[in-house]
């Protein structure tokens, strides 16, 4: 089946109701990564101040979905960045209906072309949501319905990369990886695991993302990060097999977490070499 054919009808629907100003194909079907059970996730988007009403996607859903009472929030349900949607289950397919606010988008847009960024830990597994999400969404969809052609204006601020998000992204992330590994060697040292190996997922996610700016690559989400990094051109040259490796068994004996955490700081060191020319570490003696 055609990555876009199963939505076509239910978009129709979507597109008359008042407030829905424009949807579009994300996740995993934009990308070109999707499985043969993976989710179709419909953005539904709308202005501030003119939102559709809540009621009206109730009722959309319940027509749709395969079992009575299917899951429908109100806006910002599952919180300030994921702004809530729904679940269904239509013909036995997952389909996800996800609330978008042009406005909230287009300020994020301003922010980070600007530099300033801001992560959510709890917003989204496992290593959080990132206000740059937004981006590359954007950058990715495939829109469906979009009369007025705000999809498109949105995606061509998105190129060329901004140049002060990659700072900002790198500044941030190699700091925080900086920060974190020293902590694991007295960790380490005391058989530790479970403290060590969050140290451990820390740096990694940290890494995950300074990859990404340095590629000038928009990042969505980290269910297919070290297949994208595979393809990057900037990377250390064993920068998958040594996330991988550290991640999947990090160790439980001190020998062991101690060697993983030097594994890393070859990662990290890696890294900052390619990061030298933009990466400038904070001074908090100011």
């Amino acid at each position: 089946m055609p990555a876009l054919e199963a939505p076509h009808g239910i978009v129709a629907r979507l597109a008359r109701i008042e407030g829905v100003v424009a949807v579009a194909l994300g996740g995993s079907r934009a990308l070109g990564y999707q499985r043969p059970d993976s989710d179709i996730d419909l953005g539904i988007y709308y202005r501030d101040a003119s939102p559709f009403a809540i009621a009206d996607i109730a009722a959309l859903a319940r027509s749709l979905n395969d079992t009575p009472d299917p899951v429908v929030t109100d806006f910002y349900r599952w919180g300030p960045w994921v702004n809530g949607g729904a679940w269904l289950t239509v013909k036995g397919r997952r389909l996800d209906f996800l609330y978008r606010s042009l406005d909230r988008i287009e300020q994020v847009i301003d922010a980070c072309r600007a530099g300033r960024i801001e992560s959510d830990f709890y917003q989204q597994p496992p290593y959080g949501f990132h206000s740059y999400v937004y981006l590359g969404e954007t950058a990715v969809c495939i829109p469906l319905h979009d009369p007025a052609g705000i999809l498109p204006a949105l995606k061509a601020r998105l190129e060329p990369y901004p140049p002060a998000l990659k700072q900002a992204i790198v500044n941030r992330f190699l700091w925080a990886a900086e920060f974190d590994l020293p902590q694991t060697a007295a960790l380490a040292s005391h058989g530790d695991a479970y403290a060590a190996a969050g140290c451990f997922t820390r740096v990694a996610a940290s890494l995950v993302q300074v990859l990404y700016a340095l590629n000038e690559r928009y990042f969505l989400n980290d269910k297919h990060a070290l297949r994208d990094i595979a393809s990057f051109p900037l990377k250390p040259p064993d920068a998958i097999t040594a996330l991988e490796a550290v991640l999947s068994c990090p160790g439980i004996t001190p020998e062991a977490l101690t060697a993983s955490a030097s594994r890393l700081q070859a990662l990290l060191d890696q890294t900052l070499a390619l990061a030298a020319a933009l990466y400038t570490r904070p001074d908090f003696r100011a």
